[in-house]
């Protein structure tokens, strides 16, 4: 037997032991996307590449094979995402809106395969999970011109649902005409009141009237339907594409750097079993009626090490004058440390509500 026959039994050997711990991978992946499904996780994890790529790479010594090896590694972690995404593409995935909305933007970025059911409203996409019709829900947070969405956090603190994961979307809003229609023909645009908010300097500079409307992609289709050309919609893009309307123009929202925070609610918690890079968490909270409860709470936080990004209040619909708080922190709150932290922080709190952990990376 020559070095070449020698070298191709070799390489068979290889691609049969290597077949055997294909399956076996993928079999693990396949409970992956089953836990991500429950948990309302996406399936893209860069910050968990990143660590598997630094640590796998160290275990082959030759510099040469190191960096195919790397690529090796890669195109593994693409296979199986792909298989995730197969296996994920009969979830269920609420939102607030209709096609074209900046929700739908986020829910296809998150879960690309997956199937997206449209709601009326905040509340009816929140209830779907909970009531189990949907596995998760998309819904926004926060966005960096208007502050928070006030609907979403009161559910939040009423309802069972449990945050995993956040992304952050850019918000370009684009003046969305009927095709062929003038500046000047423009009287009214018509859109949600956040977007118009943002769009304030704007419309008030062309002298148009403004109109509310429950949702900016609702409003392009609005605009479609109606065929008047004095009436303009404020949305995206995509929703321009989807109902047959001319982008006049773009940008036309104040702040260049307008982002939309979404998050991903669940019925169950993800509980990182160590500290995660970029690991954040979600608090809700009533203090008792006591002279300095709050700034105990707000000293219990800090004294354990946990750095607040977001602090603030939220009025109780059932009781009047009375508030409750929420708070975003970094740290790993599931950490000895966050534990104590929480038995502590019940000593000055009526009701402690842990609403859950997102990764940074994941953002």
């Amino acid at each position: 037997m020559d070095l070449l026959e020698q070298a191709r039994l070799e390489i068979n050997e290889v691609d049969r032991e290597m077949a055997e711990l294909f399956v076996r991978r993928m079999r693990a992946a396949e409970k992956v996307a089953a836990y991500k499904k429950e948990k309302g996780l996406p399936v893209l994890d860069p910050a968990r590449e990143e660590l598997v790529l630094r640590k796998n790479a160290g275990r082959v010594e030759d510099d040469m094979l190191r960096a195919y090896y790397v690529n090796f590694l890669k195109n593994n972690m693409a296979i199986s995402r792909s298989y995730q995404h197969k296996i994920l593409e009969g979830m269920r995935v609420a939102y607030c809106g209709t096609e074209g909305a900046f929700a739908h933007i986020a829910t296809g970025k998150l879960f690309p395969t997956a199937r997206k059911v449209a709601f009326g409203d905040f509340a009816d996409a929140y209830r779907a999970v909970e009531e189990g019709k949907c596995d998760v829900a998309v819904l926004p947070l926060e966005n960096s011109y208007n502050g928070e969405v006030g609907q979403v956090t009161d559910l939040m603190f009423a309802g069972g649902l449990y945050v995993n994961a956040m992304i952050e979307l850019a918000v370009t809003q684009d003046l969305l005409v009927l095709p062929g229609t003038k500046m000047e023909q423009i009287k009214r645009v018509v859109s949600h009141p956040q977007a118009l908010g943002q769009c304030a300097e704007y419309i008030r500079q062309q002298g148009w009237e403004p109109v509310e409307y429950s949702n900016t992609a609702l409003a392009a289709k609005f605009v479609a339907e109606n065929g008047d050309p004095s009436i303009a919609a404020i949305a995206s893009e995509e929703a321009a594409e989807i109902f047959g309307l001319q982008v006049k123009a773009r940008n036309i929202n104040a702040s260049r750097t307008n982002t939309t925070r979404f998050a991903v609610f669940s019925g169950s918690e993800h509980l990182h079993k160590k500290a995660e890079m970029g690991e954040h968490f979600i608090l809700m909270f009533t203090v008792k009626n006591e002279a300095g409860a709050l700034a105990k709470a707000i000293d219990v936080i800090g004294q354990h090490g946990f750095n607040m990004r977001c602090l603030r209040s939220r009025p109780m619909k059932e009781l009047l004058w009375q508030y409750y708080f929420y708070v975003e922190a970094e740290g790993a709150v599931h950490s000895p440390a966050g534990k104590e932290m929480l038995g502590e922080l019940e000593a000055f709190c009526d009701r402690l509500k842990m609403v859950g952990t997102y990764s940074k990376a994941g953002s």
